[in-house]
């Protein structure tokens, strides 16, 4: 199996996977959404709220929050050497303390570490004059298998997109007017293509040609994923820890044979 990584960096890349099944592929996609472990917020400890939120419904928000993660200095707080009463190795502390009129941002929350901080730019509410929010949260390692809070990253995949065109086509230009994507273009009487990696395999090129020229199919070795992180992990990192789960998981299948 071969791993490449196509475009992107930080919070979004593609990454093409060769030599390799559809079992194992789907295999690589449960384990980023469900395997790979983040911070986020579990307990919150509200000590004032006049607005216009419940508790219950700021707490729910305030969970959502993603949180920056570093999986090298944390534990999961069961297996912690604190015995699960919460200490700065499995338990990361955040304040808020805020007053209106304002609109209560995800960094307004004050984090003791500077690299393990909520992402920035997500509104939590909104408070009027007079109004005031004073609260503790307690945020931990957990998998999105537990709860969606704990997932890292939207992923998808698809199979490498395989485009043929045989010594029928005339060059009439159908397929390029129907592709939605823009992908095809005509060089020297012949289609071609002009970027096979973007092709979504709707095949509306090949239903338009009435001469059966062209033919859309996927590449059942070969598949391009797509990973968008919320910001907790890089991207890159939400698919190498995904892999190393699926080594553990297999060492221990192998023990247990």
């Amino acid at each position: 199996m071969e791993v490449r990584v196509l475009e992107g960096e930080g919070n979004k890349i593609k990454i093409l996977l060769e030599n390799a099944n559809p079992s194992y592929a789907n295999a690589l996609r449960r384990a980023m959404l469900s395997e790979v472990p983040t911070l986020a917020i579990e307990d919150v400890i509200i000590y004032e709220n006049t607005s216009s939120l419940y508790d219950e419904i700021l707490a729910h928000r305030l969970g959502l929050v993603p949180i920056r993660t570093d999986l090298e200095r944390f534990n999961f707080r069961d297996s912690c050497v604190c015995g699960g009463a919460g200490c700065p190795s499995c338990t990361l502390t955040l304040t808020l303390e805020e007053e209106g009129p304002k609109v209560v941002y995800s960094h307004d929350l004050k984090s003791p570490d500077p690299e393990l901080t909520p992402v920035e730019g997500i509104p939590i509410v909104k408070l009027g004059k007079g109004q005031r929010l004073r609260l503790e949260a307690e945020a931990v390692l957990g998998k999105g298998k537990e709860h969606a809070k704990w997932q890292p990253a939207v992923v998808g995949y698809k199979y490498y997109p395989v485009i043929e065109v045989n010594e029928k086509c005339t060059a009439c230009g159908e397929c390029v007017e129907a592709c939605p994507r823009d992908l095809l273009t005509i060089k020297e009487d012949r289609v071609v293509v002009k970027n096979i990696e973007a092709c979504t395999l709707c095949r509306a090129c090949a239903q338009s040609c009435e001469e059966e020229a062209i033919s859309v199919k996927g590449d059942s070795t070969r598949f391009i994923f797509t990973i968008e992180s919320n910001g907790s992990l890089p991207a890159l990192e939400v698919f190498r820890a995904a892999c190393r789960e699926i080594s553990k998981k297999a060492e221990k299948m192998v023990s247990l044979l």
